[in-house]
């Protein structure tokens, strides 16, 4: 087994924490003990963001980095009278990479585990073998044989419910596999940030966010923005990969390892020309690898930021990743490292004449 360093170690505590929306509590405790070093302060809005400041320039531009805390899972809604679980779900999944999965419960007693079933294939219709079973027919199997044992584990209706899978390096140690990276390595690059600025002169003040509720709206950036009034925001986040079978480069032409993604458009958001160019203009001068991507599907907590007070110059950076919206993704390390060596190397340019210049840009 590999042996984990200092980084990977973080990775690993973040990744196996447990958080759908609407319950990030577990994730924000590790995410904070992990920041607070490097932090003046800490606060929390009032829905569950957490906010970690680290002042350079007391009067300078205020300069947002935000991942997002929660993942996506499920909810439990009711339990039958054989003790079978039946839930909704909280964020995206495609039905076709949830059927046997194990997950885990995290119920009033502790945690509890289960496995997602249906009805076996054999006793299905021809016709509905063919067919991507549905989520509203799934339940989960947690081993109580009623209502009432059930309630005796713990479990109720409300309890969350996420995907179970432990951080595993691969043979390749540069790839990296787990649950939840969608979006712990935006958290990690949020901490690694102000890990990297804490000896560093920078004309400005950065936040290092862990927003609530991306999965489900772009909701803790919007609360959490207007706590902090930015001036720039950057979200950082996961993208598409394109690099497995069956993919072609017009669909997704990014690769792990050839560095971090720039979006230049998303469902929520189109980037900000000025930000964007400063970061590729700085990528290029610092040798950082970079891919550019557009996610005409989904967005990113820059779509709420970018819209706070009167518009927030915004731009988000994501890190290709394999099978998102699964129960386990992979991408490659060299990535988070470029994506913090680029996001800090803007930093340090952020001071308040840049900053106007580029909202007229």
């Amino acid at each position: 087994m590999t042996k984990l360093d200092e980084t990977l170690t973080m990775f690993k505590a973040l990744t196996d924490a447990n958080g759908i929306p609407g319950n990030e509590k577990e994730v924000r405790d590790v995410f904070e003990s992990y920041i607070r070093p490097f932090a003046d302060e800490i606060t929390v809005d009032n829905l569950g963001s957490s906010i970690a400041k680290k002042v350079g320039e007391a009067n300078g531009p205020k300069i947002m980095v935000a991942g997002h805390l929660d993942e996506i899972g499920f909810m439990v809604t009711r339990i039958d009278d054989k003790g079978f679980v039946y839930f909704q779900t909280v964020g995206g999944w495609w039905n076709q990479v949830m059927l046997a999965q194990r997950v885990t419960i995290m119920g009033s007693k502790g945690d509890v585990t289960g496995v997602i079933g249906s009805k076996p294939p054999h006793i299905l219709s021809a016709e509905a073998r063919k067919k991507p079973y549905e989520i509203k027919d799934m339940f989960i199997d947690i081993g109580a044989s009623s209502k009432e044992e059930a309630a005796e584990f713990g479990v109720k209706p409300g309890d969350s419910v996420v995907p179970y899978f432990e951080f595993t390096p691969m043979k390749n140690e540069k790839l990296l596999l787990a649950k939840a990276w969608d979006n712990r390595i935006g958290l990690a690059i949020a901490i690694e940030v102000l890990k990297r600025l804490k000896d560093e002169e920078h004309p400005n003040v950065v936040y290092g966010v862990g927003t609530i509720q991306e999965e489900v709206g772009l909701r803790g950036a919007k609360t959490s923005a207007h706590a902090i009034q930015p001036d720039i925001g950057f979200a950082v986040d996961v993208g598409i990969a394109g690099d497995t079978p069956g993919i072609r480069e017009s669909e997704a032409d990014n690769k792990l390892g050839e560095g971090p993604q720039i979006v230049l458009y998303d469902a929520s958001m189109v980037s900000h020309k000025g930000l964007r160019d400063l970061v590729v203009k700085t990528a290029d001068e610092k040798d950082i690898p970079y891919q550019f991507t557009s996610i005409a599907g989904g967005g990113t907590d820059s779509g709420s930021i970018h819209l706070t007070g009167n518009g927030v110059p915004s731009l988000s950076i994501t890190i290709a990743t394999r099978y998102i919206h699964s129960h386990a993704g992979i991408l490659h390390r060299d990535d988070f490292e470029n994506a913090v060596k680029l996001i800090v190397e803007v930093i340090k340019k952020l001071d308040a004449q840049t900053v106007k210049e580029l909202v007229l840009a």
